[in-house]
């Protein structure tokens, strides 16, 4: 399982890149066309902007597989491992039942979006509603599936607040400093003596 889902973030990754090298690559093309041959093309703003739609609700999916959504870890890291874990499957709760209100809207949205359509390409706006769709459903199933661990008291559950967590990102804290050796004469050892 863990394999497939590594594979599915592989090709969501690959994917998210190809769309910012269009996106890239089109408001530029767009911007040396207008200021330099007055022209441009019609159909860029329309692809771009269904592109950073999608990049932001992929990018969405892969932060959160990965932990990397902002959160609030100060109370919790303090709690007993016991309420760590409680406070842990209320948060994937309620991140459920939003997850679940997002994909209901999405669904309506993406409805309405198959009877109307862009301005220039005429593309269904149902693309736009898709994005939201498509990810929420990916991120439902990971928060489901880090529930089902927190339940069952897996050992890579991933309980905010716990102190392991922390060993996923070690980038995000900093270089690691050895403290001094003992007995080493350092700065305030030294200002002592004299």
């Amino acid at each position: 399982m863990k394999r497939v889902a590594d594979l599915l973030e592989r090709i969501t990754e690959w994917i998210m890149a190809l769309m910012l090298a269009v996106m890239v690559g089109l408001v530029f093309g767009n911007v040396v066309l207008r200021y330099i041959f007055n022209s441009g093309i019609v159909a860029a703003e329309e692809i771009a902007r269904l592109m950073f739609v999608w990049l932001v609700f992929l990018g969405a999916t892969v932060a959160l597989r990965h932990q990397r959504h902002l959160g609030l870890e100060i109370l919790q890291s303090r709690l007993p491992a016991k309420a760590r874990r409680v406070c842990a499957v209320i948060a994937h709760l309620l991140m459920l039942y939003a997850l679940w209100l997002f994909v209901q809207g999405s669904w309506m949205q993406l409805l309405i979006g198959m009877e109307t359509f862009s301005t220039v390409l005429r593309f269904p706006m149902a693309f736009y509603a898709a994005a939201g769709f498509f990810p929420a459903i990916a991120m439902a199933l990971t928060v489901l599936t880090n529930l089902w661990k927190i339940v069952t008291d897996q050992p890579d559950a991933r309980i905010p607040g716990n102190p392991d967590t922390t060993l996923d990102h070690p980038e995000s804290h900093g270089p690691a400093v050895a403290p001094p050796a003992p007995g080493a004469q350092g700065g305030s050892a030294a200002v002592a003596k004299h």
